[in-house]
């Protein structure tokens, strides 16, 4: 990896599809989502997310990486309104290493080297909860919004939180999360240990900078190699993770309770699972 060049401006780095990529001052990159207002996530998003990690991962000038996004939320997950479609587009077709399309590249994003830390504004739902938490650290405001809803939906949760979740908040509390997919607001989140900083909702990306550039002041050979030691095989065990996450939604969408529960979304109102 090359690393050592401060950026002294703000320049864009390659071209992603609905992602904003740049270098800003203090050797920090930002990938910004602009899929506004709600920043719903597929395997196109993903895929991208993890292209532009490994990019910055080469690029000398950046040492930690911002992920935040445009619009209300942080990412409120898949867009079920769609229906099926949309539901199968999460996860893609099944694989042998990773789980589907989408964990594969889940898994790059676990495999990047730059630290990250996610300006999580708004809602980080499902899926979308599943990208924060794979960041090093999070911002977020008292209007932060976080949720593994999956069983809300009668689906079993994806992104390798099963994995990440329980590391960060304990496996009582995520447990919690998980049976009975609670929305955690901001200040919760921060006392559980799923944010690492609260800030007012117009300076949650300003936040996230100062700790990046406060990583990035440190030396950046000894920042990667120290990450690499503390997060060990973290994405080796997301990608077996994700291997049994794909097997258990792959049979659960196939159930009642599963139209039952992306319905009852659509329609904005509780569900009626019938164990089916």
């Amino acid at each position: 990896m090359r690393r050592g060049e401060e950026s002294r401006m703000s320049s864009s780095i390659g071209s992603f599809r609905d992602l904003g990529v740049t270098l800003e001052e203090g050797n920090i990159g930002v990938v910004e989502i602009q899929r506004p207002p709600h920043n719903f996530f597929d395997v196109d998003l993903i895929n991208a997310v993890a292209d532009a990690y490994e990019a910055l991962d080469e690029h000398p000038g950046c040492r930690a990486i911002v992920l935040c996004a445009e619009g209300k939320n942080f990412c409120a997950g898949a867009n079920f309104q769609g229906g099926g479609g949309a539901a199968r587009d999460t996860t893609g077709e099944q694989g042998t290493s990773g789980g589907g399309h989408l964990y594969r590249h889940a898994v790059r994003i676990f495999r990047a080297q730059t630290p990250v830390v996610a300006a999580v504004q708004g809602a980080a739902i499902g899926g979308g909860l599943g990208l924060a938490v794979s960041a090093d650290f999070r911002v977020t405001c008292p209007e932060g919004r976080f949720s593994a809803n999956f069983t809300r939906l009668g689906f079993h949760p994806g992104f390798g939180l099963t994995v990440t979740l329980p590391e960060l908040v304990g496996r009582q509390r995520a447990a919690l999360m998980f049976y009975t997919g609670r929305r955690i607001k901001g200040d919760e989140a921060l006392e559980w240990g799923l944010a690492d900083a609260l800030a007012p909702l117009d300076r949650v990306r300003d936040a996230a900078c100062e700790i990046a550039r406060e990583i990035a002041a440190s030396a950046p050979l000894a920042v990667v190699a120290t990450r690499a030691t503390v997060r060990g095989d973290l994405a080796e065990r997301v990608a077996r993770a994700t291997d049994r996450e794909l097997v258990e939604q792959t049979r659960l969408r196939a159930t009642k309770d599963w139209q039952e529960g992306v319905k009852a979304m659509a329609e904005r109102r509780p569900p009626n699972f019938v164990g089916a």
